[in-house]
């Protein structure tokens, strides 16, 4: 079996190029995105159930960074402590710190604002990507694709399209149209392969989706009849033998080609479709995302890889902790030249007796501060503070005093590193919103929806502020912006109203 690429031969793409993109791709890159996940996710996976030595039920993802004095599984040659399992402490600092950040982020809805001069064009325009951005999942879809950029690095948009329903669907009602017929799709970075244009770093020439061991539906040829089965049948009748069902599953390595005009689905290494675009012949339908531009890279920064090195000595330390409280939050005994002292609990009453005149009993143990574990544990989390831009307050963690945080301003300064790393990523995911939305309305245009030119697919997103305010402080601000020509309905817009509330006079 191979690949048929003849389609993508003008931009020199072919069975070998795809076959190296993939193997670069489950071999280097993917691994390591699937840790990076883990160590966000941090999932939990059973064991033991079976084995007795084994404590506790369970294991968590970011055991693989903690030394194997605490975990326990260590090679004798290497380490010839004691290789019993330690008290483990997990506390998943990455998660929230990264949840923090999607907050902040797309916490509030956003508005897709069309640049076009005539307002007309604009109505038209903002319906209908609203209505495609709603259809394909609204605010919860935005979420999802901040969390896949923050873990991974970037995350891709892929506008998919029903061109039958498109230019079948007529302009009476464009948004309806466009919600039916467009989806917005994310794609995180284990399955979405970028091919880089030779001559630009910036630009695609083809992409490439893979998903491997993706269940399939297949019809079952019809079980023989009792009389096609011979003296079996007529031994056992039909219960001697379980039925098929009419359909049955398979798992198949699915590969998705995309390029400009052209679309090429495999299964197995199968060519099971081709589509070209008639609308949209000469456009790669996909926006890229970088969380944080990184120069001269298709990959962005994300925010787990600088913090798991902190992390594990987090988890390191409060594992320590854990054991070293353990040990000294109970009185041990030191019992010399005494018999049977193993077998007779240590307790009110307890006697024992011995003609030993060297015998004695030394107590040990009890808790004991350690103030330079407390000092190294406090500085830990102050260094995930500051690579992270996420400090405690973020997540309505409170400290200690710090002054009136009743005014807007005074939490901006406190948040300032949060606020201007957010700052930063609105514009790359901005960006992305932005390419997306140009591709839908190319097609809109192209299919007679929604008649736009080049010059009016422009857009604007307008974000909402991450931290409260105060609403009187909103509505002075919009009248402000009222009273120097800004238009009534953006500004209403803003406020979260429509001109047609029946509210608004």
């Amino acid at each position: 079996m191979s690949y048929r690429l003849d389609a993508f031969s003008g931009i020199g793409f072919d069975e070998a190029s795809l076959r190296r993109a993939i193997d670069e791709h489950r071999g280097r890159v993917r691994p390591t995105l699937e840790k990076l996940w883990a160590y966000y996710r941090n999932p939990l996976e059973p064991v033991g159930l079976g084995d007795a030595s084994v404590r506790g039920w369970y294991r968590l993802a970011q055991e693989a960074g903690l030394p194997t004095r605490v975990t326990g599984r260590r090679d004798s040659a290497l380490d010839d402590r004691a290789a019993g399992r330690r008290e483990v402490v997990i506390e998943n600092d990455i998660a929230w710190r990264v949840q923090t950040m999607v907050d902040f982020l797309f916490g509030k809805p956003i508005r897709v604002l069309s640049t076009a001069a005539d307002a007309d064009t604009r109505a038209r325009v903002e319906g209908a990507l609203e209505a495609v951005w709603e259809a394909s999942g609204g605010i919860a879809l935005l979420q999802d694709v901040a969390t896949l950029g923050h873990v991974y690095g970037h995350v891709d948009l892929h506008v998919r399209l029903d061109e039958d329903a498109l230019l079948s669907g007529g302009t009476r009602d464009p948004e309806s149209v466009a919600a039916r017929a467009i989806r917005i799709e994310p794609i995180d970075a284990t399955r979405g392969i970028g091919i880089v244009s030779r001559t630009d770093y910036r630009e695609l020439d083809v992409y490439v989706v893979q998903v491997e061991g993706e269940e399939r539906e297949q019809p079952l040829t019809p079980a023989p009849s009792p009389e096609g089965r011979g003296r079996k049948a007529r031994l056992f009748g039909r219960s001697g033998r379980r039925e098929r069902s009419e359909r049955e599953t398979r798992r198949v390595d699915v590969v998705e080609v995309i390029g400009r005009g052209v679309r090429q689905a495999y299964e197995d290494e199968v060519l099971v479709d081709e589509t070209r675009s008639v609308l949209l012949p000469e456009t790669l339908p996909i926006a890229h995302i970088q969380n944080m531009s990184q120069p001269l890279k298709y990959s962005g920064l994300g925010e787990v890889e600088s913090l798991i090195p902190l992390q594990d000595e987090l988890n390191t330390r409060l594992s320590d902790r854990a054991s070293r409280v353990t040990m000294q939050s109970f009185r041990m005994f030191l019992a010399k030249g005494i018999e049977g002292f193993d077998r007779v609990p240590v307790g009110p009453g307890a006697l024992w007796q011995t003609d030993n005149m060297e015998a004695s009993i030394e107590s040990f143990g009890g808790d004991a501060a350690s103030p330079s574990e407390e000092s190294h544990v406090r500085e830990i989390r102050e260094a995930m503070d500051k690579v992270s831009g996420v400090p405690p307050l973020a997540s309505g963690v409170l400290r200690a005093r710090i002054g009136n945080l009743s005014s807007e301003n005074a939490l901006r300064v406190t948040l300032l590193g949060l606020l201007a790393k957010t700052d930063r990523k609105r514009v790359t995911y901005g960006r992305g919103i932005a390419e997306a939305s140009r591709v839908v309305l190319e097609a809109l245009d192209a299919a007679g929806v929604v008649r736009t030119r080049e010059s009016e697919r422009g857009v604007r997103v307008v974000w909402a502020s991450p931290l409260p305010s105060d609403e009187r402080e909103e509505v002075a601000a919009a009248a402000a912006k009222v009273e120097l020509g800004v238009p009534e309905e953006r500004v209403l817009g803003e406020l979260g109203y429509e001109a047609t509330d029946p509210v608004i006079r």
